[in-house]
Order: C-alpha cells, then structure tokens, then sequence
C-alpha cells in the first residue's frame, strides 16, 4: 500500500509564510466578507418586514401595525451594521500598506470584535423583522416568513463562536487602550 503524497508545482507555493497571510489578509477579509453577507440577510429580512407592514397598513386602512415599531428598530439597526461594516473596511483599507499595523494587536482584537459584533447586530434585525412580522414571519410557508433568515444567521455566532472570540480577546482587552476620539 503507497502512502499519500503531496503533488504540485512550485509556483503553486505562496512565497510568505502563513501567519504573514492570515494576519493581513485571511482574518481581515473573512471577517469583513462575513458580516457583508450577514448584512444582506438582515437587509433581505427588512425587504419583507417592510411588505408585510405595508400590505397590514394597507389592510387596515391606513392604520400601522403594532409590529411596526418593530420595524424602526430593525431599519435603525441595520443601518448601524452597515455602518460598523464601513468603518471595520475603512480602517483595514488605509493600514492595507502597513505589515505592522495589520498584524497588531489593536487591529487583529478589533477586527474579530467587529465580527462579533456583526452577528449580533444582525441576528438582532432579524428578530426585530421576525417581531414586525408577527405569526407570518413565524410561519415557514408564507411570503413574509424570515424563519429561513433568522436560522441563517443565528449561524453566524455560533459557527465561528462569539464566546471563544470574546474569551480570546479578554487578554488583549487589557493591553489595547481604548480610542481617544471617535475615529480611533
């Protein structure tokens, strides 16, 4: 019995070790790439939060839903995920060209808190769609069901997990000094 081996080319070799690529460029797109998806779920959600309470209002004669308010809440905070995700890929675009500072420790905890931070925003505008949308948010057969969405991304805390991020960084929480300004 042969064992396996490895076949490629040497061209097919990146020339900088791993830890270089991770640092720079894995964690930072996976963790940007992530919440972007995220984002569009949420956003995807909020489409049919939105039908459904104006196809209620509509209903009722012009009478709001009482989901509705549920609604506002998931536009506000959908909108301040949008926003996070901006700024998280600002930031890493203007260190792009500096190796030091994308394998700090300032960057690296804020970027895995970013992710972090993006599930939970997320997973928070579903619910609030989910509640805009009463019993046929709930339902899976209908179309203004987000069950499918809640489900999606309530993935994003626990397939990478929020609490081993969070215990990871709580070391890193000592040593990072928190922003003097409001673009820090």
């Amino acid at each position: 019995m042969r064992s396996w081996q490895p076949r490629g080319a040497l061209e097919q070799i990146l020339p900088e070790p791993y830890h270089k690529i991770h640092t720079q460029t894995v964690m930072a797109v996976a963790n940007l790439t992530w919440s972007a998806v995220w984002a569009g779920i949420a956003a995807a959600a909020v489409d049919r939060a939105r039908a459904f309470v104006r196809g209620a209002t509509r209903k009722s004669g012009g009478q709001m839903p009482p989901g509705a308010a549920h609604l506002t809440r998931a536009n506000a905070t959908l909108s301040t995920l949008r926003g996070s995700i901006a700024s998280a890929l600002q930031h890493y675009e203007s260190i792009l060209s500096d190796a030091d500072a994308l394998a700090g420790l300032e960057f690296q905890t804020r970027l895995n808190l970013h992710k972090v931070t993006a599930s939970e925003l997320a997973t928070a505008v579903v619910a609030s769609t989910l509640q805009a949308n009463g019993l046929s948010g709930y339902r899976n057969d209908g179309e203004f069901s987000v069950t499918r969405h809640l489900r999606d991304v309530l993935s994003s805390s626990i397939m990478i997990n929020n609490d081993r991020i969070l215990a990871n960084s709580a070391s890193a929480a000592l040593l990072v000094d928190v922003a003097p300004a409001l673009t820090g």
